[in-house]
């Protein structure tokens, strides 16, 4: 038995949803290899037909950050590439389908906290990712909109990409080159630092982008939702959530944290069946 969120919760042995862990290397090892071979590119080798590809151009962020340039002067900021906002906009369409898909399944700084969130489980069990009090981290989960909204004034008056200088994302698979700041790098040092004690923490507190699709869990199609009827309130749900939403006290999760990871259905540690669904529809 654990304490979370003033409860006495039993803990379950969660089930994996493999195709989640598949999709997961699958971009991880896709964002690596389109790094490495960008380096060598510039050097005249790697794979011709990725030559054209860079972290930059595959990054949906991208395209939110160059919005504001792009309407006002038909530019875009220096950096960007067009597939950029071809991302954005195929992202921002199933996020409003499925909720932030693209963090709980496909961004692969999300999934590097996820491994090293790992170790942490290991080392405090049950405590992990219940460190911080439920009121202060349930604040704390607004920060990330005050970083947005600062990197899409400073980008839009600036013509300048200033978050690059200050990115995990960009210097966890490019620290190698001579482009990353050494800022970037310390935010990718204390990111990966404190997921050993907080699941995310990055996305949870910090990521700007997280805090542009977290809106679209007001709106989505698809909702994870609870049916009270089958529902055993133990608990089980809330204290795998990776963004610490109290999935048992709720019928529909909307929060603006949810990155619909899936981690709180039935088809991962829901002890009942279809008790916690992701639907369209209602349930009883």
């Amino acid at each position: 038995m654990v304490t979370v969120f003033g409860k006495r919760i039993r803990f379950f042995r969660p089930r994996t949803i493999w195709v989640r862990r598949v999709v997961q290397w699958f971009f991880f090892l896709l964002i690596v290899l389109i790094s490495i071979n960008h380096t060598l590119a510039e050097g005249g080798g790697g794979l011709s037909f990725l030559s054209s590809a860079s972290l930059h151009a595959v990054c949906p962020f991208g395209g939110v950050e160059t919005l504001y340039t792009f309407a006002a002067s038909g530019l875009l900021v220096k950096k960007i590439h067009d597939s950029s906002l071809v991302l954005a906009g195929i992202v921002l369409i199933l996020s409003f389908l499925f909720g932030p898909v693209f963090c709980g399944w496909v961004c692969p700084l999300g999934t590097v906290q996820e491994w090293v969130g790992k170790f942490g489980k290991k080392i405090f069990k049950r405590r992990y990712n219940h460190f911080i009090p439920t009121r202060i981290d349930s604040i704390l989960h607004y920060a990330r909109y005050g970083i947005l909204a600062w990197v899409l004034y400073v980008t839009a008056t600036s013509g300048t990409l200033i978050f690059e200088s200050y990115d995990p994302y960009f210097a966890l698979f490019n620290f190698w080159s001579t482009e990353v700041a050494w800022s970037a790098i310390a935010v990718l040092g204390v990111t990966l630092l404190l997921s050993v004690f907080v699941e995310r923490p990055w996305c949870k507190y910090a990521c700007p982008y997280g805090a542009v699709l977290g809106v679209t869990n007001l709106f989505r199609v698809f909702s994870i939702k609870r049916a009270e009827s089958t529902c055993k309130a133990d608990g089980a749900c809330s204290i795998m959530c990776p963004m610490n939403i109290p999935v048992d006290s709720v019928k529909v999760v909307r929060d603006h944290q949810c990155i619909s990871c899936l981690e709180c259905t039935s088809e991962a540690i829901c002890p009942v069946a279809k008790t916690v669904v992701l639907t369209s529809g209602g349930v009883k």
